[in-house]
């Protein structure tokens, strides 16, 4: 007979020993092989809940060796393995991923799974574990699902389980230790939704500055609303990206630390984070003019389409971003129902080109220091980087141009009451696209342009006097008088 303390320990693996769940990832997985699966995926639940899991697994692959494990309690399992104690991996999970997570790990002498015919939780797990072992055991689990199975183990190991579980447990099975998980979750949830790339959507001001209607209340609300539409429409989309990337962002030197792909957040949550901020959305894009919720939905679509397809197509890539940023500008325009102008939407298209390039230059850099050649998930090699900083630049300079032409027209000397203030915009920009370009060469630039932007401090003083070349420009008769002292 087997000591109390030698037991064998069976392991709950989704929530126990990875910080994730298998189906979760397994469906996102098989989304992204192809989304239109998910007007299969009722029809094979259907069928039962072990159905689904075995015909999921045998379309979409999960690599097992990138899951988020649970560190601390890997470690205590693998002491105990090293000191003769048995081990068993038992989970509602298919078999086949559990068998490759035991293949990865190499300390489990059994693997319980799920087939095409058994479900295995609930009172199926339990009568499958004491088939396997007669004299007794302990076991690791998560959650109040797993109660049935703590009262009838031996022993009882908890991981990041509820004070009501803990107690639960600690009434009936001897608690040998508790594992902790992460305790942050609104934090987490709030890194989810990415809110640094709200920054993106102020570009819907836009329209509204240079349409000299700033001073409109009623278009200032319009706009505000259509900024707060476009930021919950973009954290949707964010949270999408990061369920079907799991496995590349996992690979990424920065990205691995996302909360779904760290498994600081169950992916069902960020479902429904994402159904509720579209709804947030559109709700709010109802209540401007009609115009306004078209651009929002080609905007949602083609983020959809780049987060599914278009992102693995190199340049088509970076050309749809910069698209996504002007889709900006005219979401602006249209919800104050104006008509945004070529030279706006030139500039746009050729300043945020160059951005794009920026990015995916940076990210380049990084995963060549990191000893690879390319990007997961993307179809650029590290033999681009210099065609990349080629285009990147020339675009950039190319804004400045239509920038230079735009300030020179005819229709700026109508709008403008001082309209030579703008020249000083030109060698501003000039500057800055210099700058960021010889700062991504360096290896200096953040993988993500507009959060180096929104940390730059030369960045923010060259904003500043924009805004006083701008304000000079339009309101000249008001501001003369403050420096007429100075100029006489």
């Amino acid at each position: 007979m087997e000591g109390a303390h030698n037991k064998p320990i069976v392991v709950d693996l989704d929530g126990t020993l990875i910080r994730t769940d298998c189906l979760h990832e397994s469906v996102f997985a098989l989304l992204k092989i192809n989304p239109f699966y998910c007007l299969l995926l009722p029809l094979w639940l259907l069928r039962g809940k072990a159905h689904l899991k075995q015909m999921i697994a045998n379309r979409a692959e999960l690599q097992v060796s990138l899951f988020p494990y649970h560190a601390e309690l890997l470690e205590y399992l693998r002491e105990q393995y090293e000191g003769g104690r048995r081990l068993v991996l038992a989970t509602a999970s298919n078999e086949r991923y559990a068998k490759r997570v035991a293949e990865h790990l190499g300390i489990f002498s059994d693997v319980l799974g799920s087939t095409s015919s058994e479900n295995l939780s609930g009172e199926t797990k339990l009568a499958r574990i004491r088939d396997l072992l007669a004299g007794g055991f302990a076991y690791a689990g998560n959650s109040s699902v797993d109660m049935p199975l703590w009262q009838a183990a031996d022993e009882a190991v908890l991981v990041n389980v509820s004070p009501g579980v803990r107690r639960q447990t600690e009434a009936s099975t001897e608690v040998v230790r508790e594992f902790s998980g992460n305790q942050h979750y609104l934090r987490n949830l709030l890194r989810a939704m990415r809110p640094h790339q709200w920054l993106k959507n102020l570009l819907l001001f836009v329209p509204l500055v240079l349409s000299h209607q700033i001073g409109n209340p009623q278009l200032l609300i319009q706009t505000l609303l259509g900024f707060l539409a476009f930021c919950f429409c973009a954290s949707s989309v964010y949270l999408l990206n990061d369920l079907l990337d799991l496995a590349s962002d996992r690979q990424h030197p920065n990205k691995r630390l996302r909360p779904f792909a760290a498994g600081n957040l169950p992916i069902w949550h960020g479902v429904i984070a994402k159904l509720v901020l579209l709804a947030m959305a559109v709700t709010i894009a109802i209540s401007l003019p009609k115009f306004f919720i078209w651009v929002l939905g080609l905007y949602y679509v083609s983020t959809m389409a780049y987060s599914l397809w278009l992102k693995r197509a190199s340049l088509i890539d970076a050309l749809v971003l910069a698209g996504l940023y002007t889709l900006r500008l005219i979401a602006g325009a249209a919800a104050i129902s104006v008509a945004p102008t070529f030279w706006l939407l030139a500039f746009s298209i050729f300043l945020f080109l160059s951005l794009a390039l920026i990015k995916r230059h940076s990210e380049l850099q990084l995963v060549h220091a990191d000893g690879r050649e390319n990007i997961v998930g993307r179809a650029y090699k590290s033999v681009d980087t210099e065609t990349l900083a080629q285009l990147g630049s020339s675009s950039g300079y190319l804004a400045v141009l239509v920038l230079a032409l735009y300030i020179n027209s005819d229709k700026v000397a109508d709008m403008y009451a001082r309209p030579e203030a703008l020249w000083i915009l030109c060698p501003m920009m000039l500057y800055w696209i210099s700058r960021m370009w010889l700062l991504t060469r360096r290896g200096e630039m953040h993988d993500d342009p507009v959060v180096f932007t929104a940390r730059d401090g030369r960045t923010w003083w060259l904003a500043l006097f924009a805004l006083i070349a701008y304000g000079t420009a339009t309101y000249w008769p008001q501001v003369r008088p403050f420096l007429s002292p100075i100029l006489d």
